[in-house]
């Protein structure tokens, strides 16, 4: 980042996440949950280092629980559900999960590129399949599955209005969630929702629309209508574990006392 207070912000961010000097760091206590997260780049870890302007909602989501819980983001950038069990993605996260764990699923951005056969699902069919098997080999590690709607991309007509991109995978997912009676956090509404508000210029503060020179990485700026910046995806995590309070009380009651209090307040601006 080429400003001066973009490095002092960056440099006290790491003092945050680094031991002091001299000292060894002390170990961390063991876990009395682990949330896994699994899908797509709209959830994932983006690298901090060098400055990267790009966030998954799920990389600010641990902030969010007691002490105790362990959020492991296995998301990952460009994966289908397909392309995520053929890589052995899945297998290694079932191979860790223990009982009174959760696993938070969210895929479709990926599934929908027809022309992909390393990735594409037909929704009514394989994303389906492969959503069912999902919770059903979470529940035989007795943890708990949860499903999340694929958050909306900022796209609008020429009323202003947002326009959906993800065809029938939303509704897939919300047919997974009831015939298997699982709980669902509807990203998708909810951050439609948002971008209704917000409005076509507004909205552009949540994604990666980065002006040219601003990060070195990306020297001549950034116009991205799928993926979030930090501001936007705080605000999705927000929206999160607003559902999470809502439909699934058992992965809520490890929330934070005040997130639970002050959460949906936040939520109307």
């Amino acid at each position: 980042m080429k400003s001066s207070s973009g490095l002092v912000l960056l440099a006290f961010g790491l003092s945050c996440l680094l031991p002091p000097a001299g000292r060894a760091q002390d170990p961390a206590p063991p876990a009395a949950m682990t949330v896994f997260m699994v899908g797509d780049s709209t959830m994932a870890d983006k690298p901090l280092i060098p400055p990267n302007p790009e966030r998954g909602w799920g990389q600010l989501l641990p902030m969010y629980f007691k002490d105790g819980v362990r959020v492991e983001n296995h998301a990952v950038n460009g994966r289908s559900s397909k392309s995520f069990i053929d890589e052995g993605r899945w297998r290694a996260v079932v191979d860790r999960l223990k009982p009174g764990d959760y696993v938070i699923i969210q895929f479709g951005h990926n599934d929908e590129k027809q022309n992909d056969t390393n990735r594409y699902t037909e929704p009514f069919g394989s994303f389906k399949t492969n959503l069912a098997m999902f919770v059903r080999e979470t529940r035989g590690r007795q943890a708990m599955p949860v499903l999340a709607t694929p958050v909306a991309r900022r796209k609008f007509d020429a009323s202003g209005k947002p326009v959906d991109t993800h065809g029938d995978y939303p509704e897939a997912v919300r047919q997974v969630a009831r015939e298997q009676h699982v709980p669902l956090l509807e990203m998708n509404l909810r951050s439609t929702e948002l971008l209704t508000r917000l409005g076509p210029e507004s909205a552009k503060r949540l994604y990666d629309w980065i002006p040219a020179g601003e990060f070195d990485r990306d020297p001549k700026g950034l116009s991205d209508d799928t993926h979030f910046n930090a501001y936007g995806a705080s605000r999705m995590c927000d929206l999160a574990v607003a559902e999470i309070k809502s439909t699934a009380p058992g992965l809520a009651a490890w929330l934070k006392p005040a997130v639970t209090a002050n959460i949906s307040q936040g939520l109307e601006k």
